[in-house]
């Protein structure tokens, strides 16, 4: 089966500026651990024939030590808004069980906690925020010299080839993973059941 999305995301961790997981280098939480939010709107997707455009999820993850080390923990959370089949769709892609990146990723999961429903709300701009039930948060960039936003680019783990990097306050409890945001990203994405050859192994 074949799927595809694109669209915006804006996530934030509990790591210090600037979070290291991209780098595979050790999380800098309180805990030693990152502890995350992402938000994903989709502008333009599909799985087969079921439409993905108009859809928002988020995913909270536990990461204990550095991406390739594995044992993550990963949930999910579909909008209320969306259809069975487009929330199943989304579960089964994130999943891994569909192909791509996100396969990929399935061998690091040491626990899958699951799929949620819930009201998950995304505002884009030079500033995007995003809510998921009752956790929140906001995106702030750091802004370079000469003013322009501070940017990661060719990370070997990151869902763009390029993303924005700055603060990100809010909090979540979500699957229990209680954090305070401090470190935040975003940047538009695109994943596929097939990507390009050139793109690094570890980037979705």
């Amino acid at each position: 089966m074949a799927w595809r999305m694109s669209g915006t995301y804006v996530a934030n961790c509990n790591c210090q500026l600037v979070c290291p997981c991209p780098v595979d280098a050790p999380p800098t939480g309180p805990d030693g651990q990152c502890r995350g939010l992402a938000v994903f709107r989709v502008r333009e997707g599909n799985l087969d024939d079921t439409d993905l455009s108009g859809t928002t999820f988020a995913f909270a993850n536990l990461f204990p030590s550095n991406l390739t080390s594995g044992n993550w923990k990963f949930g999910i959370i579909v909008d209320e808004s969306a259809s069975d089949d487009q929330a199943q769709a989304l579960e089964r892609i994130l999943h891994g069980e569909e192909g791509g990146p996100f396969a990929d990723f399935a061998p690091l999961f040491g626990e899958w906690l699951g799929a949620e429903r819930a009201r998950v709300e995304f505002s884009d701009g030079e500033t995007p925020s995003a809510t998921v039930g009752d956790a929140s948060m906001r995106f702030e960039p750091l802004d370079g010299p000469a003013g322009g936003h501070t940017t990661v680019k060719n990370a070997m783990y990151g869902f763009a080839p390029e993303f924005r990097v700055g603060r990100g306050p809010g909090s979540s409890n979500w699957f229990g993973l209680d954090f305070e945001g401090v470190y935040g990203e975003t940047a538009d994405y695109e994943f596929a059941s097939e990507m390009p050859e050139d793109a690094p192994a570890g980037r979705i």
